[in-house]
């Protein structure tokens, strides 16, 4: 019997994604096309160096999505699903603080977390669970009423998740069983015909966009499918050309001289949907909403927790300059910001360990001289070259901004009431997996790699790694 392993059933699931996304939201075909054009003349500009954060097939191939639950259930339920398509949670996002715009939701990614199955194909889904019992949101009774209507409704249906168990299961599915389960898995992520309760969806659109787009359908859809392109400055000004309205600027680390870190994103705006309303006196009539729109990201080197503080400390001052009218756009504060206080070279980010690398060792000929054990001098002389780690995970501010971007109001919150806690254990417990924290994944591959090359050259011990670089704090505002 022919069987469909998990790589491969991942990767047609993010075919169909992304074919069922260009069918209900068609300016996404034009993103993915444009993105195409943009990497094109990347490689054609850049040679070699285009691909020094991932082959030109796997970026060309790389997708993002995002949806968006309404309980533990459902959270633990998609859990699931990305499970039979190797795909675990990993990092914990609270939006609830986020600047510009607080939103009512804690969020975790699903991806794939091993090297080769991120090379493989690197589908992620950036997952947010409303939180009815935030009274900075939701009073009593509106949580009541809420809890009530989630709780009445079924995403995700019984044979769906009995194959996902298999898939996970025995890691492969036969050619029938893949069928069925991508039908079933696509069919719950497209946007529904049922008609919107119009006055309960405007009850919750008066809290946020967001609260509406979870608590207030019957179903759940993707939100935003995003393709990964090499050059987003390019990209954002090649959508305006034809005409499409991007948001108002891009997210994320500016651009600048040196190195790309993190993960930097756009969006056209979202558009506006035919959808079909029940009226309150029952009457059911056309109307239109805008939640959906089309993002694009461009991906970065993975910081350490010592660059990950020395970044938002980069971002609080640019927020600063900003805030005390200096004059410029963000994006010009933010370069001069940048050169002014980030290393220029992935060799500094590496040895001021500012940034995620592996290492590997280099022939080299036997001239008598023995390694040193510092990584600066391994790689000064020669005996390792460093090879960047992507960043596969997300940014709350970003997201927060790309959110209130495409939101048509502020929405409502009363930052007098007491929140409601959450945080990456809670999470994990609620949907009974453990929640990767990114930058240990990132620090295993890290660690991986010295241990190997130090037993290639011959290092007693570990390798050290660099030095207290001057100017970065030890403590930071927490993440941006």
């Amino acid at each position: 019997m022919n069987t469909v392993a998990t790589a491969e059933l991942r990767a047609r699931f993010a075919r169909r994604l992304s074919e069922l996304y260009g069918r209900e939201v068609p300016a996404y075909n034009t993103l993915v096309e444009v993105s195409h054009e943009v990497n094109r003349r990347v490689l054609q500009r850049d040679g070699e160096t285009a691909e020094r954060l991932g082959s030109i097939n796997r970026v060309t191939a790389e997708r993002h999505g995002a949806i968006r639950v309404g309980t533990p259930e459902e959270l633990s339920q998609v859990a699931r699903i990305f499970a039979a398509l190797g795909m675990h949670p990993a990092g914990f996002y609270d939006l609830r603080d986020a600047h510009p715009q607080p939103i009512p939701v804690v969020s975790t990614a699903f991806r794939p977390i091993d090297p080769d199955e991120l090379a493989s194909n690197p589908f992620r889904v950036f997952t947010s669970m409303l939180v009815p019992q935030d009274r900075r949101f939701f009073d009593e009774d509106l949580e009541e009423r809420l809890t009530r209507f989630l709780a009445a409704r079924r995403l995700f249906p019984d044979e769906l998740l009995a194959l996902a168990d298999r898939a996970e299961e025995e890691r492969q599915l036969g050619e029938a069983e893949a069928a069925r389960f991508l039908d079933l898995a696509a069919a719950s992520f497209a946007l529904s015909s049922e008609p919107v309760d119009r006055a309960w969806y405007t009850e919750l659109e008066r809290i946020s966009g967001v609260a509406a787009d979870i608590g207030g359908v019957t179903t759940t859809h993707i939100n935003h499918l995003t393709p990964r392109v090499l050059d987003i400055d390019d990209l954002y000004a090649s959508m305006q050309a034809r005409g499409v309205q991007m948001i108002d600027e891009i997210q994320g680390p500016p651009r600048w001289h040196g190195p790309d870190v993190l993960l930097r994103q756009t969006s056209f705006r979202a558009l506006a949907e035919p959808r079909t309303f029940r009226e309150p006196n029952g009457d059911i009539r056309q109307g239109e909403l805008r939640v959906r729109f089309g993002e694009v990201e461009a991906r970065g080197i993975a910081l350490t927790p010592r660059g990950r503080r020395l970044y938002d400390h980069l971002v609080g001052e640019v927020d600063q300059r900003l805030a005390q009218a200096s004059g410029g756009t963000r994006q010009e504060v933010a370069a001069d910001v940048w050169t002014a206080g980030l290393p220029d070279s992935e060799a500094e980010l590496a040895c001021q360990d500012l940034a995620f690398f592996t290492f590997h060792p280099v022939e080299r000929i036997p001239d008598g001289t023995e390694p040193p054990r510092h990584l600066a001098g391994l790689l000064a002389g020669g005996w390792l070259v460093a090879e960047p780690i992507v960043y596969e995970d997300f940014l709350p501010r970003s997201a927060a901004g790309i959110f209130a971007s495409n939101l048509s109001g502020r929405g409502e919150m009363d930052a007098a009431q007491g929140g409601a806690y959450r945080d990456a254990d809670w999470l994990s417990e609620a949907i009974g997996r453990p929640i990767r924290v990114p930058e240990e994944v990132y620090a295993e591959q890290r660690a991986v790699s010295l241990t190997r090359a130090a037993a290639v050259l011959g290092v007693a011990g570990d390798i050290v790694i660099g030095h207290e670089p001057a100017g970065v704090p030890v403590s930071g505002s927490g993440p941006h």
